[in-house]
């Protein structure tokens, strides 16, 4: 079988998390003869993965690219890898996150049964040891639940720990919004479209990653501001299409999961509940689609993300 399935990793930074997700990808089981390369993506101006790219490609079996998008962005970046394959099946793999051996073969089987034009797989949260109460939401937040079977699904879920078909799900030469640069939610609009063309997901119930949050992210604090982030996507969707009525649904379902899931919060937090967390998820998920437009979005990738590590860097 001629190989025809690329794996994009975008990285910022993070040499041994990198390394760990490379690693990974590379001891995938029963695809030896679909696999046609790793894309590394590196999204840093100074290029700081070359070297770590180079070292495990003289150490793989297998083609290791290494592309240099120096403009930091997700959606730049996840642009970037696709312009350096012309595998019609793309997977990508983030580079916080390590595969499970049988990650793409799962992928690959669950595309073919469902004929799904985008396809996801769980994904285990894992978190810094010292997170105190937190940890089993935090674990969950970082984490992805879904079918306990291999199936269509009516809902997409994020790029990391994906599988698209590229004719279908990756249309034109970038496919995913700059403009999304800074703030994420490059895939939302992307896979709006998807299924406002009639395209469909599916669900990979065995392929399994840990997503590894490094202990910046795994706070309450950066998971609720990342809840609020994801509350926004609906509403600007529908902004983004100029469907008002929507945006108005949007902004009264908003309303709505504001009051009556800060309502719990309020009284989790009076008996210290540790559901509190829950409850302030989805109370800060309400309040951004209320609160959808410019200016309110925050920043956690790009030239933000670069400034923190350069903060970090020299302290």
């Amino acid at each position: 079988m001629t190989a025809h399935v690329a794996v994009i990793i975008p990285t910022l930074r993070r040499p041994k998390s990198l390394e760990r997700a490379v690693r990974s990808a590379l001891v995938q089981t029963g695809v030896s003869d679909r696999l046609r390369e790793i894309i590394v993506v590196d999204n840093d101006p100074q290029a700081s993965s070359r070297e770590t790219a180079a070292r495990l490609a003289e150490e793989a079996g297998l083609p290791i690219v290494w592309r240099h998008a120096p403009r930091p962005g997700v959606a730049t970046a996840r642009n970037a890898g696709l312009a350096a394959t012309t595998a019609p099946l793309i997977a990508f793999l983030d580079d916080d996150e390590a595969a499970s051996p049988g990650w793409l073969a799962a992928l690959l089987t669950a595309q073919a049964a469902t004929g799904a034009d985008a396809v996801f797989g769980p994904i285990r949260g894992r978190v810094p040891d010292g997170t105190g109460w937190t940890r089993p939401y935090l674990e969950r937040f970082f984490g992805r639940e879904g079918p306990d079977r291999t199936q269509l699904i009516d809902a997409p879920y994020g790029c990391g720990n994906s599988l698209l078909v590229r004719a279908t799900a990756l249309p034109g030469a970038a496919p995913f919004n700059a403009a999304a640069d800074q703030s994420g939610g490059e895939d939302d609009a992307l896979f709006a479209a998807l299924a406002a063309s009639g395209g469909r997901f599916g669900w990979a119930a065995d392929a399994w990653v840990d997503e590894f949050a490094p202990p910046h992210r795994a706070t309450l604090r950066y998971a609720l501001t990342r809840a609020f982030a994801y509350g926004q996507g609906p509403s600007q969707t529908a902004a983004a299409a100029r469907d008002w009525w929507a945006v108005a649904r949007w902004m009264m379902v908003g309303a709505a999961q504001a009051a009556v899931w800060g309502a719990a919060a309020l009284g989790l937090t009076l008996i210290a509940s540790p559901r509190r967390a829950d409850a302030l998820d989805r109370c800060a998920r309400g309040i951004g689609k209320l609160f959808w437009m410019k200016g309110f979005e925050p920043h956690f990738y790009g030239t933000r993300e670069l400034a923190r590590l350069e903060r970090q860097a020299s302290s």
